[in-house]
């Protein structure tokens, strides 16, 4: 039995990358990784694509479409919970 194979790449669309954060200032790099690591404590795969040679290009933390609304939904909750709940995560982490 033949498999559709429009549907076959549908489904694999859900593994392309997408981009959930990009910036070229001068701390993007560092930005960038906090985001991938709160992204990976939430059990949301991501990369952080850039060349830390050359500071004028952005770095981007990119996501798999199929995770890309719950990372959306991460990334606006631990910006509004702003820098001191992300100061008291790390701590609880650490005591683990």
């Amino acid at each position: 039995m033949a498999q559709d194979p429009e549907r076959e790449m549908d489904e694999s669309s859900d593994f392309d990358m997408v981009t959930l954060f990009s910036s070229s200032n001068h701390d993007g790099e560092m930005e960038a990784t906090s985001i991938h690591s709160m992204l990976q404590a939430s059990g949301i795969p991501s990369v952080v694509m850039g060349p830390s040679v050359i500071p004028s290009l952005a770095f981007q933390v990119q996501v798999p479409r199929a995770y890309a609304e719950e990372a959306e939904r991460v990334l606006v909750e631990a910006r509004e919970a702003g820098p001191q709940a992300a100061a008291e995560a790390e701590a609880a982490s650490e005591e683990r």
